[in-house]
């Protein structure tokens, strides 16, 4: 019985090739087009299996044999007789003409309007892939569905199962069969409508696996079983659940005797089907009851028949979804759960989703599940390891921006996933790509809500059940073979992948070339997605696809061709070419089709010269990055031809040096090249083209060689060819071709040699008899002599040491001396380039040059010639280089460190005094030296500190450095002063007395003392006696009065007593008053300042009366503001009789000026005087009682004898200040009263709020709490909402001790950020790591009263780990300065200035103030509220 479907569907599929012959003839009518339609679909449901999941993705062997691979390779076989090349690559003509008639109007075919519109809405995915998904209505199917709803009353459609046959189940309990056949016929009606009155609708179907048995479920409880083959009714089952509940799911197994099946009470039944004695009987076994959650989406693992000897097969897995947990259970040898897996927190409105799929991993075959709930997809791979044991491990799960209703594998790399707005997304699992997305709104898909809500047996289900059943669509998508079947209201649609040929052809068909050609090559490259019909190993694929390209190739040039806009501007056809030809041009090199990118492609292009003239721009960059070799002659002509056209000189240059350019006409490309000024072109034509290397030197000198000879200076153009020059000599002697690559290694010697000759030529060709001799060396030398010496000195280099190198160097030495020495045209750098340049030869080991020593010495003459002043610099650099290069030798040193001195090449001096380590002379040389003499101090200093100079060379060094002294200083003090301080610092004294100018000396104390000069000088390892000390004050005294106190602060040892006489003998009162302040005689400093302000004060009375302005008050106003300072830094550690002793006589000070004046006729400033005396009274508040103050003023003459009126405004003043204080204090007592109110009723409100759990079951464990009754165990809560039991978190040991309280931890929180042990500091506590928790019984534990644990935590009165925490949330929240400090700080008596109308300034106070912290803030708004 089991084999007949499989006959029956091989003479389908024979039948099929037969059909197929002749619709290729007939396809324009439409009966046949639905038949071949069919056949498409007949022959993917047969094969697709084999085709996708084994060949493409290479499927390995599993486990046990037989291998996989043979099981395929014997399909292949058996499937070659009737396929003609692969079941999926059909004639794409026949499938277009037949979808234009049957599919339906959003099918992905459809030529019409709205079609294309929807798909432009997704141009990523689209212009990426193409369109992936084939989507076709059956229409016979469909139109007999609507049928027969209107002739036997069938009702809507419910329900769809597809396997060789298709079967619909309805709304009155009827099943529609449908074969696989070219018409889609009704093979079979099921059961009747009276029936149906009786059961309800069909609710779910189920066939088996070969086809030969039909399980409908009905939405009053009943299932029914039919023979597909006879259409008999086999059993009718009416107690295999619960009544009154619906059938949500009917599943066969791989085991035909055993089914699953689900209700809406949400429980789970295994149905097993025997026949004992002829009579069918069926035993029901419950799997989960819904009491402990109600299941609402089960389904079985399904084999395919090559995967049946799979090891796992054995345990007949069947994976179960409830409302909050995923569950695989097997059924087989005998019931076991072997996962439950949680789900997160998620929408309750959200379907779960279950989908089975066999998935190649590591080498090895294995089932993986896809389970999802809302918008994350999780995927579980399935193992069976050694012992038996199934273990399940976790694979990248996906992440959408969608909510799904159903997901579908359609092979093991793609998925089909619907969203709730009913749009299908077709994904690439292995890289989350999603590939296409297609609307199916039009299908009018059915949903199974009313079963879920179990409407035909009165709705007796729960809340949250019939909430999941709102978006389910469980039993309207059924996929088989790799084709997806949507069950819509009037209609049954089919989906499918189309084959790799099929999306280009799509993609063409939408005019879409460029879109066309991507796609292909990244089926060629490998790197496509959903790849359906591409078999064989890689390089047959890479053929077949090739071939296709090539063929799109052609429709593109031709199209190019067709499309070009034939009027309007010249732009616009090149636009329209240079967005065309690139393509073609790229696609052909990447396929290495050099043959058809220059044979076909170029003839057809060149049909249109502006596509002629894109196409061979297009070759340049290949050109140029030599990936495009060995052009054709015709070609590389027509592209050089088009560049000189356009003027696009440059390009011709870069083209020509990576062309083989012998296929060329030579002399031409020379001509235009030389007309051009294409030089690296030419000499690259000469040399690649005719193996000729002197030509292009004689033609280069012929240009730069007059205007040189002739002294004039070269244009730019000339100097750019006699650099070109310098460079191709260079190459041609260093075997190098010119301007890139190597010249062949049989030539190079011959080349060298011919350069050779050609330099030391005697006179040039067609020479004038005026010519000098050598004129090429006489012309590089004029031209660059640095560069041109470099390229000999380079070749020399290389020159192997044979006979004839060694005379080509003398023989090129000696004309090089012949020409320069006896010419007086070469300027002194150039003649000492030569002798360097001979120098280095010279001194090189194996020298075998000649040089007469006497030449030397006439260029030592010529360079110190001391009545040439000009180019001095010049001339003592280009002598020093010849030294150094090794010509010391060829010198007598006496003389020349004689015309060194005369010439005042001091730099000579120093390399020659260096050699004979007089290091002391060498000082004299840099002092003499204008450009240099700032070195000194670092030469000095590196041959006094660095080791490997001798104690005598040293100390002569020290003793020179010593004589110069003063010279030093007056060079640059602050250096002088690091030197001594780092050298010198025992004498110190002997360089004060050497320094016999005051300023000099002044200068260098500066330097040395005053740490703001920036001289790095250790003051405490510098023992300088105070003497010294008081010698620089006395000397700032007479230079710098005014900087004498800002120095005297940052000075450190000088004496007081002798400091206050220096400051005595210059008049200067203020740094007096300072010092004597210092020393702690505050009364005479006092006595000082008073005595400064009376004077200032004197000076303002006796003025004449005219005067309006005068800066005399700004003098008095300061001079009160420095005493008022005095006064308020010292008032703090005097007693009161000794404060009223400073304050009263200031006072007075300032209001004797006002006493002078007599009432009637005033003085201009008494306004002015009476408000600073109101600033002095301001001030005195703070230190003296207001009484005394009052006193003092009604006492005074002024005041006391005259009326109110008078002192009415110092003493409101007063009496405002009283007001504001008040106030302040009212103020903060308020605020803080308030605070604390507040601060205790969030403590209290905090330590009496419970905890909320996120879940009911403990996160270790993940049994629920109330399960665990075996012991008696506590149920620990954490703040973070994680729940456990103790005796768990005992067991990961999840405790800590705290301040020697044992504490626990949340196992979760603390385990994901744990680095070694938890340290036990208060900062995690407060981060929620060491998370404080509440205790509570489970239900089975009843303390006793003599239970100690409850006594110990009733009896003592500490704080538990719950109050800490409010205790600690409540101190996170007042971050920044305490109130309490700003208030202590506010009534402190010093800080009071801060606030007053005329503070004075607290210049030198010391003390810290939180007022000047930066970071302060002064937080005025009321407290904020701690989050529920």
């Amino acid at each position: 019985m089991e084999n007949e479907p499989d006959h029956e569907s091989v003479e389908q599929t024979l039948c099929a090739k037969t059909t197929e012959e002749e619709l290729n003839k007939t396809f324009n009518l439409e009966a046949s087009l639905s038949k071949f339609s069919y056949i498409d679909l007949d022959k993917e449901l047969e094969f697709k299996n084999d085709l996708i999941d084994d060949k493409e993705f290479d499927i390995p062997q599993v486990d046990t044999p037989p291998t996989l691979e043979s099981i395929l390779n014997e399909t292949d076989d058996e499937d070659d007789s009737f396929v003609l090349e692969d079941p999926t690559l059909l004639n794409i003509d026949a499938i277009d003409s037949h979808s234009y008639d049957t599919s339906s109007v959003a099918s992905s075919d459809s030529g019409d309007r709205t079609n294309l519109k929807r798909k432009k809405k997704l141009p990523d995915s689209f212009s990426l892939h193409g369109s992936v998904m084939r989507h076709s209505l059956l229409k016979g199917i469909s139109a007999q569905i609507v049928s027969a709803a209107d002739k036997v009353d069938a009702g809507l459609p419910t329900a769809i199962a597809v396997s060789s046959l298709i079967a619909v189940g309805t709304s009155h309990g009827l099943a529609l069969i449908f074969g696989k056949d070219q018409n889609q016929a009704l093979r079979l009606c099921l059961g009747s409508t009276s029936v149906g009155g009786q059961y309800g609708a069909i609710s779910a179907l189920s066939i088996n696996n070969d086809c030969s048995r039909l399980l409908c479920g009905f939405a009053k409880g009943q299932i029914t079983m039919w023979d597909l083959a006879s259409g008999k009714l086999l059993r009718s089952i009416t107690d295999a659940h619960p009544p009154g509940t619906a059938i949500l799911h009917i599943k066969f197994t791989d085991d035909p005797t055993l089914a699953i099946c689900n209700d809406s009470g949400g429980s789970v039944f295994e149905l097993t089907f025997k026949r004992v004695m002829g009579v069918r009987t069926c035993e029901s076994r419950c799997l989960f009851s819904g009491s402990k959650g109600e299941v609402c989406c089960i389904e079985p693992l399904h084999s395919k028949p090559e995967l049946k000897d799979h090891p796992i097969t054995q345990f007949s897995l069947l994976a179960m979804a409830s409302l909050t947990k995923i569950l695989v259970i097997g059924l087989k040898p005998s019931l076991k759960v072997w996962m439950t897996f949680p789900y997160g927190r998620m929408d309750p409105s959200s379907v779960p989703l279950l989908a089975w799929h066999f998935v190649a991993v590591h080498n090895y075959v294995n089932p993986m599940l896809a389970f999802c709930r809302g918008d994350v997809v999780h995927f579980l791979l399935v193992k069976r390891d050694e012992s038996g044991a199934i273990h399940v491990t976790k694979q990248k799960h996906l992440h959408l921006y969608y909510d799904l209703i159903n997901f579908t594998w359609i092979n093991s790399r793609t998925v089909v996933l619907l969203d709730s707005v009913e749009k299908l997304h077709v994904i690439d699992r292995q890289t989350q790509e999603e590939l296409e997305t297609v609307e199916i709104s039009e299908v009018q898909l059915v949903y199974n809500s009313s079963h879920f809500k179990s409407l035909a047996t009165g709705g007796n289900v729960s809340q949250a059940l019939a909430l999941v059943g709102e978006k389910a669509c469980y039993q309207s998508i059924s996929s088989y073979g790799g084709q997806i079947f949507y069950l819509g209201t009037k209609s049954v649609y089919v989906m499918m992948l189309r084959s790799w040929r099929e999306r280009v052809d799509h993609l063409l068909k939408q005019d879409c070339l460029t879109e066309a050609l991507a796609l292909a090559w990244s089926f060629h490259e490998g790197k496509a997605k959903a790849v359906v019909g591409l078999s064989g190993d890689a390089n047959k694929r890479k053929a077949v696809v090739a071939d296709r390209m090539v063929e799109i190739l052609f429709h593109y040039a031709d199209r190019a061709l067709k499309k070009c806009p034939d009027q309007g501007k010249i732009q616009v056809m090149e636009q329209h070419f240079q967005d065309m030809v690139p393509v073609i041009v790229d696609y052909c090199l990447l396929l290495q089709r050099k043959d058809l990118l220059f044979g076909q492609m170029y003839d057809k292009l060149s049909e249109n010269s502006v596509a002629k003239g894109v196409f061979l721009e297009c070759l340049e960059p290949y050109i140029l990055s030599d990936k495009l070799v060995g052009i054709t002659p015709q070609v590389m002509k027509d592209l050089l031809v088009h560049f000189q056209d356009k003027k696009l000189m440059e390009n011709v240059e870069a083209l020509i040096v990576h062309m083989d350019v012998t296929s060329l006409d030579i002399q031409q490309v020379v001509l235009m090249c030389w007309e051009n000024r294409l030089y690296d072109a030419m000499i690259y034509v000469y040399n690649r083209g005719m193996n000729e290397f002197i030509s292009p030197m004689e033609k280069l000198f012929k240009v730069i060689a007059p205007p040189l000879n002739a002294g004039k200076t070269l244009t730019d153009e000339q100097v750019i060819m006699g650099n070109k020059l310098l460079v191709y000599i260079s190459c041609c002697l260093a075997g190098r071709a010119y301007p890139l690559g190597d010249i062949p290694e049989d030539l190079v010697p011959l080349v060298k040699n011919q350069v050779f000759e050609f330099l030391i030529r005697l006179h040039s060709a067609e020479a004038s008899p005026e010519e000098e001799i050598y004129p090429y060396v006489r012309t590089l030398l004029h031209f660059d002599t640095r560069e041109f010496l470099n390229v000999l000195a380079l070749t020399f280099e290389d020159f192997k040491n044979d006979k004839q190198a060694v005379e080509y160097q003398q023989r090129i030495v000696d004309i090089l001396l012949k020409v320069m020495v006896e010419n007086s045209d070469f300027t002194p750098s150039q003649v000492g380039c030569l002798f360097t340049f001979l120098a280095r030869q010279l001194a090189k080991p194996d020298n075998t040059l000649f040089v007469n020593r006497t030449l030397f010495d006439q260029v030592l003459e010529f360079l110190c010639s001391p009545d040439d002043d000009s180019r001095h610099s010049e001339r003592q650099q280009v002598l020093l280089e010849l030294l150094q290069a090794g010509g010391i030798v060829q010198f007598e040193e006496s003389r020349l460190i004689r015309m060194a001195e005369k010439a005042e090449f001091y730099q000579i001096c120093e390399f020659m005094y260096e050699r004979e380590h007089q290091y002391d002379k060498i000082i004299d040389c840099y002092l003499r030296d204008p450009l240099r003499e700032e070195e000194v101090f670092n030469y000095i200093h590196n041959i006094l500190s660095i080791p490997g100079h001798s104690a005598e060379e040293k100390q002569s060094v020290w003793q020179k450095a010593m004589d110069h002294v003063e010279e030093l200083v007056s060079l640059k003090p602050c250096k002088a002063a690091e030197l001594v301080a780092t050298h010198f610092s025992g004498q110190i004294e002997t360089v004060i007395n050497k320094l016999q100018n005051q300023v000099l000396l002044f200068q260098f104390l500066r330097s040395l003392l005053d740490p703001r000069e920036g001289v790095h000088v250790n003051q405490e390892l510098l023992q300088i006696s105070p003497s010294i000390t008081e010698q620089f004050i006395e000397l700032l005294c007479q230079f710098s009065p005014n900087q004498v106190i800002e120095t005297l602060q940052v000075l450190e040892c000088y004496r007081l007593e002798e400091t206050i006489q220096i400051t005595q003998k210059y008049q200067l009162h203020e740094v007096t008053a300072y010092l004597l302040e210092k020393k702690g005689d505050i009364h005479g400093a006092f006595l000082i300042m008073l005595e400064r302000l009376q004077s200032k004060l004197r000076g303002i009375t006796h003025q004449g009366k005219n005067t309006k302005e005068d800066p005399s008050l700004k003098d008095v106003e300061d001079t009160m503001v420095e005493t008022i300072a005095l006064c308020q830094r010292n008032s703090h550690n005097l007693n009161e009789q000794q404060r009223e002793a400073l304050w009263f006589p200031l006072l007075e000070a300032m209001m004797a000026p006002q006493k002078l004046s007599s009432p009637a006729a005033p003085h201009l400033q008494a306004e002015a005087l009476k408000s600073l005396t109101m600033q002095v009274l301001n001030s005195m508040a703070a230190f003296i009682a207001l009484p005394s103050i009052l006193q003092r003023i009604l006492q005074d003459p002024v005041y006391g004898k005259g009326k109110l009126g008078e002192i009415q405004g110092l003493i409101l003043g007063m009496l405002d200040t009283f007001n504001y204080e008040q106030t302040l204090l009212e103020t903060t007592t308020s605020l803080l009263n308030q605070d604390l109110h507040w601060s205790l009723c969030n403590l209290r409100a905090s330590v009496t709020r419970g905890l909320n759990p996120k879940q009911d079951y403990c996160s270790i464990c993940l049994q629920q709490y109330k399960r665990r009754q075996e012991m008696a165990d506590e149920i620990i809560v954490f703040s973070c909402g994680h729940l456990y039991h103790s005796f768990c978190l005992q067991n990961k040991e999840c405790t800590i001790e705290v301040e020697g309280q044992t504490r626990w931890t949340c196992y979760k929180c603390s385990s994901s950020n744990k680095v070694g042990k938890l340290s036990e500091n208060s900062s995690e506590v407060k981060k929620g790591r060491i998370t404080p928790s509440q205790v509570k019984m489970s239900p089975s534990y009843h303390p006793s009263k003599e239970d100690p644990a409850v006594k110990k935590a009733s009896s003592e009165p500490v704080l538990d780990p719950q109050q800490m925490q409010a205790f600690d949330q409540l101190c996170r929240l007042y971050r920044g300065s305490s109130r309490l400090a700003l208030l202590t700080e506010l009534s402190q008596s010093r800080g009071s200035e801060s606030y007053r109308p005329f503070s004075g300034s607290q210049s030198g106070s010391a003390f810290s103030s939180i007022f000047q912290n930066e970071n302060f803030q002064l937080q005025l708004t009321p407290p904020p509220v701690t989050e529920d």
